[in-house]
């Protein structure tokens, strides 16, 4: 038998796992679409589209032990599609020089920059003396000096102010982070700042987005009325996806500890909410026999918890770290409902095809990378761990120990795509994190729910009193092992 032989039937003997090979080659594909060092024509386009159909009626005529080769290799083609046709879709207007003048547009979003400024995003935006063909769709400032003593920003409202915007400007070392690639799938197409007072041109007008986001900023106002400081800022984080009320000290403890991802509400806490009322609607139908013995209570908890991962999504303002960890939940539960295992390499495999066929661009971000790095590593272990019967202690124990695996596991996975994309690695983060992300399952998230049940009643504060003495803990971790000598250490960015 010769290598070619030899190679076939060794794809077919793994043929039931080569399901997860499927978006490694959109993500080849995707990726190599974003190393290009030119803009391909329509017509480069169209022969690598004939080249794909081509792989299909390979893949249909070809011998079953390498018919997996041409899907591969159509998946790569499928990627790189998807990955240009993305890049023309949000094509909109990019300023290409400075401007000084009169900004004019519509609040549309609101957060904190780096500099501990707020930071609004406009649409709808007109410039002194630009055409409408050139004037970008979006335009972000900072709120500097006078800026502040103008109207508060609201959701919807019309502002104008005299503004500094230029360009999004490129990365800023050879294989750094490209702000100009990320600006442009966010549809931004200036950056600046101002100093002169805000001025309202019209009251707030509303469509269905910027009602989602209007009760978003009024829960997190809430929120951090209840709770002041950073533990309200970091509360209306998780809960809104609002992080303008957390201070930069509290962000870099958060950093130098590697706890900043729960800030984020990322993949954990979409994971925690959801199973959390799964496991609590299983119990409530337990407890009523009529639909214990007569209806599938496992089925519809799944769909009460997917009910309220949507929620969730859309309080939280719908970025793109929540929809990855919202398709990610979803499959999960959608497996219930097909019955299906709801954790298995093939379920991460599919939830990453969607997120790349809905937003390729995340491939190339450090969120996606460390998600997927960490699902796939974490179910991967502790499908070894079931399969294998490996146990895990009494049953007192079995859960810390669960922790101490998964935050392990999680740890190892992603802090070579971490040092890689901000060049630190913060050496006491497994100690930070087994001692912050227990409570966010057992206090933090559930009481967060408690509130959002309260809320109607004007007892909000109840839940969210006890979500900030939880928070406290996690806030004050971070600021002890932050401050422990050798907390963290710099590497240098790997080459391209």
């Amino acid at each position: 038998m010769g290598l070619i032989g030899q190679f076939g039937q060794t794809l077919l003997f793994q043929r039931g796992s080569l399901f997860g090979w499927l978006p490694v080659g959109m993500a080849m594909g995707i990726a190599l679409f974003f190393r290009m060092t030119f803009e391909p024509s329509m017509a480069l386009l169209a022969g690598i589209c004939v080249g794909g159909a081509a792989l299909v009626w390979l893949a249909r005529i070809s011998d079953q032990s390498l018919s997996p080769v041409p899907v591969f290799l159509f998946m790569m083609v499928l990627g790189f599609e998807l990955a240009a046709w993305r890049a023309h879709s949000v094509a909109r207007p990019v300023l290409s020089w400075r401007y000084y003048g009169p900004v004019e547009g519509r609040i549309v979003g609101m957060d904190r920059s780096s500099s501990d400024a707020v930071r609004l995003t406009l649409d709808r935006v007109k410039l002194d003396r630009v055409g409408p063909d050139k004037t970008p769709h979006r335009v972000r400032i900072s709120l500097h000096g006078d800026a502040t003593l103008g109207v508060p920003p609201e959701p919807g409202l019309r502002v104008m102010t005299t503004a500094h915007i230029s360009p999004p400007s490129g990365p800023v070392e050879p294989g750094g982070f490209d702000f100009q690639r990320h600006a442009w799938f966010a549809e931004l197409g200036s950056v600046g700042y101002t100093r002169v007072p805000l001025m309202a041109i019209s009251k707030a007008e509303f469509d269905v987005r910027q009602t989602v986001f209007r009760i978003r900023m009024i829960a997190s106002m809430r929120v951090r009325e209840v709770l002041p400081g950073d533990v309200g800022g970091f509360a209306a984080a998780v809960t809104t996806g609002d992080r303008s009320g957390i201070s930069q000290d509290g962000l870099e403890d958060l950093r130098a500890s590697n706890t900043a991802h729960l800030l984020a509400i990322s993949g954990l806490h979409m994971g925690l909410l959801s199973g959390f009322v799964f496991s609590l609607l299983r119990l409530i139908f337990a407890l009523i026999p009529a639909i214990a013995l007569r209806w599938p209570a496992r089925k519809m908890a799944a769909v009460g918890a997917l009910i309220a991962a949507s929620v969730y999504l859309a309080l939280s303002g719908g970025n793109v770290a929540t929809e990855r960890a919202f398709i990610m939940v979803a499959v999960a539960l959608c497996a219930v409902l097909v019955n299906r295992r709801a954790f298995s390499l093939r379920g991460v495999a599919l939830a990453a095809m969607i997120v790349l066929a809905l937003r390729p661009e995340a491939l190339m971000g450090p969120g996606f990378q460390m998600s997927f790095a960490a699902t796939t590593a974490l179910v991967a272990v502790f499908g070894w761990v079931r399969e294998g019967q490996v146990s895990m202690g009494p049953k007192w124990l079995a859960p810390v120990v669960a922790v101490v695996i998964s935050s392990s596991v999680a740890g190892l996975a992603t802090a070579p795509i971490g040092a890689a994309h901000f060049n630190a690695i913060a050496h006491y983060g497994l100690i930070a994190n087994l001692a912050s992300i227990p409570l966010m399952g057992v206090l933090v998230i559930p009481a967060a729910v408690l509130a959002l049940f309260l809320a109607p009643f004007g007892l909000d504060w109840i839940g969210l009193w006890i979500m900030g003495g939880g928070l406290r803990w996690i806030l004050w971790v971070a600021d002890t092992v932050a401050n422990l000598e050798g907390a963290r250490g710099f590497v240098a960015g790997p080459g391209p």
